[in-house]
């Protein structure tokens, strides 16, 4: 049995949008069991009649304080009885296996790398998103979890995003770069000159200097960058995307014969929302976290949240965690530990 920990106050919609999700995630798997982490004389009147098949496969665990969209992410570490609090700390405790949130995403950070916390050969957790491209999927990381890195935390970084290619998307030897302003060795600022000589060392399958157009072009699998760049690039990406949606709505109405194009183009235009829709994602895994940990949208509707549960039981199924341990010795351990060496020089 899979035990979940479902921060059910987290995120706009919450706790309707969240219950009815993990609902949903507990019709589908049956080797599923939800905490339903929150306020319990709210949550418990939304479970209602529909949750009786499964009355041996959930908990309600009561917790009466919420972490606000907008607040300080450090609070979550003073506010012991939220929801996202209590929920982590099953998790740390051994009572549920992974974590999912759609609530204040450095909140969930927070307690994703001080409660939880990382594995022991790691320093940091990292966010990546698994961005479409006309061949597939490319993983950039980090996207805003590590604002500021050295070196040997890109260098770590593209070992987990090695195993999450591999692993969760099944892409097998992952082309992996490391994002600067050309492609040319040389190029880039000083982090990017520093962990270039370093990645070429290990033992992964280190192609050179991505460039922004290669995100979507599909000529990477991983891209390594620190978490400002990769959070600015998410956003834009984001942005760009709704961007040109409305773009194509606004011009398809000026004209009749648009309108009868987009007729035709239906079909299409619903696989490519599908492709970028992050409601069929569930939500993005804070990667080396010592148990999945699943940050979902905001806005999420309980379509998300059940597949960001499938998200969290597929990581547990794949034993993420171990695979990224040997992974770190196997491909990067030699590097990593001349780093580790060469920075107890230097202090």
């Amino acid at each position: 049995m899979f035990r979940l920990a479902l921060d059910a106050m987290g995120g706009d919609y919450a706790p309707l949008q969240i219950v009815r999700g993990g609902l949903q995630a507990l019709k589908e798997f049956p080797n599923l069991f939800v905490y339903f982490v929150g306020r319990k004389e709210e949550v418990l009147p939304l479970l209602g009649k529909e949750a009786e098949p499964y009355r041996d496969r959930f908990e309600v665990v009561d917790a009466p304080d919420v972490v606000g969209m907008q607040e300080a992410p450090s609070r979550v570490l003073k506010k012991k009885n939220s929801s996202l609090f209590v929920a982590a700390k099953l998790v740390r405790e051994g009572a549920a296996d992974a974590l999912v949130s759609a609530g204040n995403t450095g909140a969930v950070l927070t307690v994703g790398k001080f409660v939880i916390g990382a594995i022991e050969e790691l320093e940091r957790p990292s966010i990546g998103v698994a961005f479409p491209n006309p061949r597939g999927k490319t993983v950039l990381l980090d996207v805003g979890a590590n604002v500021d890195v050295k070196p040997r935390h890109l260098v770590q970084f593209a070992v987990i995003g090695h195993t999450y290619a591999e692993e969760i998307l099944g892409i097998k030897n992952p082309r992996v770069g490391i994002l600067s302003i050309g492609e040319e060795e040389g190029k880039g600022n000083e982090l990017v000159k520093e962990t270039y000589p370093l990645l070429k060392e290990t033992k992964l399958n280190f192609l050179g200097n991505a460039e922004g157009r290669d995100i979507f072009a599909g000529t990477f699998d991983v891209i390594v960058c620190d978490g400002f760049v990769g959070n600015v690039v998410l956003k834009a990406s984001e942005a760009l995307g709704f961007a040109v949606i409305n773009m194509i709505k606004e011009e398809v109405k000026k004209s009749f014969w648009a309108k009868v194009g987009a007729f035709f183009m239906r079909k299409a235009f619903r696989a490519l929302k599908q492709k970028a829709d992050f409601a069929e994602y569930g939500g993005i895994p804070l990667l080396g976290a010592k148990a999945p940990v699943i940050i979902t949208h905001g806005r999420a509707n309980a379509k998300a949240i059940r597949n960001a549960v499938r998200a969290a039981m597929e990581f547990y199924d794949h034993h993420f965690n171990e695979v990224l341990k040997n992974n770190l010795k196997n491909l990067a351990g030699e590097v990593l530990a001349k780093t580790r060496a060469g920075n107890s020089n230097n202090s």
